[in-house]
């Protein structure tokens, strides 16, 4: 089950036809980053496990924060994606970012 994650928030309302990153999609480009984690399932379970405990160090987050940014066409900061240690936690991050950036770009 991949639904779609949005962020939280408060503000003015966010387009919903922004860009979404998908856990699956996360999973891919961890993979194509870091290598795949043979003993590893990056799934609906581990949404809440630290990235350090799935086998993944910052260094791997950040050139995953980095692809993302690059397929994207946002820009990740270096201290959020620090902030972000879980993998929902990243989704929120690039979700909110794509989101955000979507409400400058015209319908």
């Amino acid at each position: 089950m991949n639904d779609i994650v949005l962020p939280e928030h408060s503000g003015p309302e966010l387009r919903l036809d922004a860009p979404q990153l998908q856990l699956a999609d996360l999973r891919t480009v961890l993979v194509e980053c870091a290598g795949d984690l043979d003993d590893m399932e990056l799934g609906e379970a581990a949404l809440d496990r630290l990235f350090t405990d799935l086998g993944y160090d910052s260094l791997a987050i950040l050139e995953t924060a980095a692809a993302v940014g690059q397929r994207y066409g946002v820009e990740l900061r270096d201290e959020d994606v620090a902030e972000a240690v879980t993998p929902r936690a990243f989704l929120l991050l690039v979700n909110r970012t794509l989101a955000t950036a979507a409400q400058g770009a015209p319908s």
